[in-house]
């Protein structure tokens, strides 16, 4: 038996886990009608393949009808979704790992306008910053009703086959009645520790008689809040203790901090650029004080630290959620003792990001991930070998290559610059966003391994691709900088690569014309910021740096605010031209009727890229298919036949941003699907 701590078998209860490492609950917002049907259940089922220990499912299954998701959650208050969860856990058990699922009432961390468009509830009628609802102080009945739903819910997943239920309180319904910030209650559940606590000890007491003692019931809840007037590390303590001495729960699963607004959500599930880690002395802290099985997850992405959680004895079982999105084979690797292998989980938090807008959570650079019904996590060899060349080594171009060898054929990659990465070695400049460069990094040592050849200083022509007389050809040369959007002055314009990259010193006056609303024009400010400059971002949009999303703009907003730049919604930059030594900037609005001027000294422009193609129709008249992608046979997942050239000595493809202007995950979905039915 291996001495490695996290391979060690963990006895929870009647359970024995056969390793460390979970899998926490969370939502990737995969269900269909709020069931967990295919594509939930595939997802789910990997990381079990991949030799995790437990996994949590479900972050946050609503357990009642006036606690609608904001986004696409399992609907735990609905008799179907028995069956459904049957076939999940299953599934998961024929893999030899253990599955339980979170059960919640969001309380006020909802709205009133989802579902039934019933009234939000909370312990007062205060209102959660991030959602916006303000709260209908809950009734007697509403508490009673609230806590059989509890019960009902558990009683359905443990029908369905479930391990066990573990109880989500943080910033939900629970928390709401524990936090002296949020509990405005008078009577029993109101007022003292012991009766903002009572909701939470009635729901478990309800779930336990109907679960019995044969099911594990755990709870996530937060120990300290991290709030002037709210649960404190003595409280959170205190807390601990009394879940434990209840002889309701099995474990504890420790949180630090508050989800009320972005900046506390992102402060308890830390992005890119903070810290690693931030809260696993804590949580050791509070096994300490309880001697009580713990769990534990916050940006716990490699498996040294999460050995070091383990061997500490900081936790008993060490979560990896964001990381098994990333690679869900992390432990099949980690005993293979191919933990070089493992692909690493780089914080960019696309994932979360994406489901707080209404998307489905997908891994920045892992798009097999949520797609395991048509796309590969371990590639299949082709059945026949042929020679692949690709110009371009940026994402897509890497992915495609990367690809392609795993599926056994010769692969000759050439790009212009000295070194791969392409817009991500630009990005990665950024202190902040250098764990990005672990996207490269990763795929040229996979590549590495299975013999692709690189030329690097290449400037590929149609000449040199015909000389490596190749079968398929895949276009990966990305894009440019697009600047030429003003009616008049466009030359007296900058990119915001221009910036980032340092080819131009930033300005001591600067506007920030940004309508991509990308990571590259706030990177650029903060550069311009840094440098004690005057900056005005401005956006014809009604809110800047969409695209960056929630939980990615909080460490701006940190670093922009202090800075004092100053963020214009709104108005559409329409022409420069040169003052003196100075440039007026003329500045109107979609909205109609507005004309203003701003004096200033070097204008940004942030407008995406176009795409550089010239190569790609310069070599489409002597391909087979005449660049042609089948779009049928690329969403059912089988080889591309097109043949519109009969004379063409080889297929061309292209992707990524050399088609148009999208993102890092966009490219390296593209040379996937592409790379993986070659």
């Amino acid at each position: 038996m291996s001495n490695d701590p996290l391979l060690q078998p963990y006895k929870l209860k009647h359970l024995t886990l056969r390793n460390r490492i979970i899998v926490t609950s969370h939502e990737p917002a995969y269900p269909d009608d709020g069931m967990p049907k295919e594509r939930y259940r595939a997802y789910t089922v990997e990381r079990a393949k991949g030799g995790v220990a437990m996994t949590m499912t479900a972050g946050s299954a609503a357990v009642s009808r006036d606690s609608p998701p904001v986004f696409n959650n399992l609907l735990a208050y609905k008799d179907e979704i028995v069956p459904w969860i049957r076939e999940m856990t299953d599934a998961v058990h024929e893999q030899g790992a253990a599955i339980m699922i979170q059960l919640t009432h969001l309380g006020r961390r909802t709205r009133w306008d989802k579902g039934d468009w019933l009234p939000v509830l909370a312990p007062s009628h205060q209102r959660e910053a991030a959602h916006r609802a303000f709260p209908k102080k809950l009734e007697d009945w509403d508490i009673e009703r609230i806590i059989k739903d509890f019960a009902d819910a558990a009683e359905r997943m443990k029908a369905g086959g479930m391990d066990g239920v573990e109880l989500e309180a943080y910033g939900h319904l629970i928390d709401q009645f524990a936090s002296p910030l949020t509990n405005e209650l008078d009577g029993p559940y109101g007022g003292s520790l012991e009766n903002r606590m009572r909701f939470c000890f009635d729901v478990f007491k309800a779930m336990r008689e109907r679960v019995g003692d044969d099911f594990i019931l755990g709870v996530r809840y937060t120990a300290d809040e991290c709030l002037p007037g709210g649960t404190d590390r003595n409280d959170g303590i205190e807390i601990s203790k009394r879940l434990r001495d209840s002889g309701l729960i099995d474990y504890l699963n420790v949180i630090r901090g508050h989800i009320d607004t972005d900046p506390g959500l992102t402060d308890v599930i830390p992005i890119q650029g903070m810290a690693n880690s931030p809260h696993l002395d804590f949580a050791g802290e509070i096994r300490a004080a309880t001697n009580f099985p713990t769990f534990h997850a916050a940006k716990i992405p490699d498996v040294a630290t999460a050995r070091h959680a383990i061997a500490s004895g900081k936790v008993d079982m060490v979560g990896m959620t964001r990381a098994h999105m990333t690679d869900p084979h992390i432990v099949r690797k980690i005993i293979e003792k191919r933990e070089e292998d493992i692909r690493p989980c780089v914080g960019a938090n696309y994932c979360l990001d994406r489901i707080y807008q209404g998307g489905m959570a997908f891994c920045i650079h892992n798009a097999a991930t949520g797609r395991e019904e048509t796309m590969p996590h371990v590639v299949e060899k082709a059945d026949a070998r042929r020679k692949i060349v690709i110009v371009g080594a940026g994402p897509a171009g890497l992915e495609a290559a990367r690809v392609a060898a795993e599926r056994g054929h010769e692969v000759v990659v050439f790009e212009a610059a000295n070194n791969p990465g392409g817009q991500i070695r630009l990005t990665a400049q950024s202190e902040r966003r250098k764990e990005m460069i672990s996207i490269i990094d990763w795929r040229m040592s996979q590549c590495e391994k299975r013999g692709v050849t690189f030329h690097f200083n290449s400037w590929a022509e149609a000449d040199t691709i015909a000389a490596e007389n190749p079968d398929v050809v895949i276009i990966a040369t990305g894009g440019l900088p697009h600047t030429d959007v003003l009616s008049k002055g466009n030359e007296l314009v900058v990119s915001a690569w221009d910036i980032i990259s340092g080819d131009v010193k930033p300005g001591t006056n600067v506007l920030i014309y940004d309508d991509a609303g990308d990571h590259a024009g706030l990177q650029a400010a903060e550069i311009i910021a840094r440098t004690g400059a005057k900056v005005e971002i401005m956006t014809p949009d009604r809110s800047f740096a969409p695209e960056v999303m929630a939980m990615n703009l909080v460490p701006y907003m940190r670093t922009l605010q202090k800075l004092d730049v100053t963020f214009t919604v709104t108005f559409r930059l329409d022409q420069a031209e040169k003052q003196g030594n100075q440039l007026m900037a003329h500045v109107g609005s979609d909205y109609g009727g507005v004309a203003k001027q701003r004096i200033v000294d070097q204008i940004v422009v942030n407008h995406g890229t176009i795409p550089l193609d010239d190569l790609y129709f310069e070599l489409k008249p002597l391909s087979s298919n005449l660049g042609e992608l089948s779009h049928d046979q690329l969403l059912a997942g089988e080889q591309q036949t097109v043949t519109r050239n009969a004379d063409g000595k080889f297929q061309l493809f292209r992707i990524g941003d050399a088609v148009a202007a999208r993102n890092t995950h966009a490219a390296i979905y593209d040379g996937l699907r592409i790379a993986s039915r070659l």
